[in-house]
């Protein structure tokens, strides 16, 4: 895969303040853990290579177990997954692939079983910047791996 053109350089103040919008969301109420899971199921539903690669490179390093990294397309069908990690996973899906007539209410209701509102709410904003990166990275074709030293992800060992 040949990428397309470098959006960083083209585009550089864009490009930092996305990455200061992605950075500000570690802050937030959703565990670390979870936005892993929410960051892999949204890149792989949307087809980016460099994003489905480098998210699970990061859940690697942060102990994230392998089998439960292979069911995350499965999830629905996996016992692997708590009801949190579920309807956060469920929320993720709704949000990347909006239905036609919008987010339905008794999957809010379902998904606030599980979440607290300013869960669900930081659980958005993460959901909105990932679907920013894919869109990037899946629009100009930026190669897996080309970040991996840049972020230490070469550290997972998973060439």
């Amino acid at each position: 895969m040949t990428q397309r053109l470098n959006y960083v350089e083209q585009s550089t103040a864009y490009f930092k303040h996305l990455v200061a919008f992605s950075t500000a969301l570690n802050d937030s109420a959703i565990e670390e853990g979870l936005r892993h899971l929410v960051e892999i199921r949204a890149s792989q539903l949307n087809a980016c290579a460099l994003c489905v690669d480098m998210h699970i490179k990061q859940a690697t390093l942060h102990r994230e177990r392998a089998l439960r990294l292979h069911h995350l397309a499965i999830w629905r069908e996996s016992p692997l997954f708590s009801s949190r990690e579920r309807a956060a996973l469920a929320w993720t899906e709704v949000l990347t692939k909006l239905p036609e007539h919008g987010v339905p209410d008794e999957l809010f209701e379902q998904v606030r079983t599980q979440l607290s509102e300013k869960e669900v709410s930081d659980l958005t904003f993460i959901v909105m910047s990932i679907n920013a990166w894919n869109r990037a990275n899946v629009a100009f074709k930026t190669v897996p791996g080309a970040f991996d030293a840049a972020f230490g992800l070469d550290k997972a060992q998973l060439q």
